[in-house]
């Protein structure tokens, strides 16, 4: 399962990468390395699945490429960052956290029905 954790970090560095690079690319080499950067963010998704809750893997994927892009938008193409950006931030960081708590607890009903 720890290998599993370490996919869901590559998967969601390889998507702030490709994202950023669509920011940024502006000659057609660029696109060259921005399409393998999101065949490999999925390879990564997926071996991340085999080991963990989808949903779960799916969620912090999301939440990271979105706080992650938020942020970038923020510190590297200056965009302003709002209040109500930090309270949307929040609530899917509250979301991520509520969906691996609800994972946890029905893991544990299936243990207990199991025995």
């Amino acid at each position: 399962m720890k290998k599993s954790w370490i996919y869901v970090g590559l998967t969601s560095l390889c998507e702030l990468l490709w994202i950023y690079g669509f920011n940024v690319a502006s000659a057609s080499w660029h696109w060259a390395i921005i399409i393998p950067l999101i065949t490999v963010d999925f390879y990564f998704l997926a071996k991340a699945c085999e080991g963990l809750p989808t949903g779960t893997v799916y969620a912090i994927f999301a939440a990271i490429g979105t706080i992650g892009t938020a942020l970038m938008d923020v510190y590297l193409f200056g965009e302003s960052f709002t209040t109500m950006k930090i309270v949307f931030i929040s609530i899917i960081v509250i979301g991520v956290m509520m969906l691996n708590i609800a994972d946890t607890l029905s893991e544990r009903k299936v243990e207990k029905g199991a025995l």
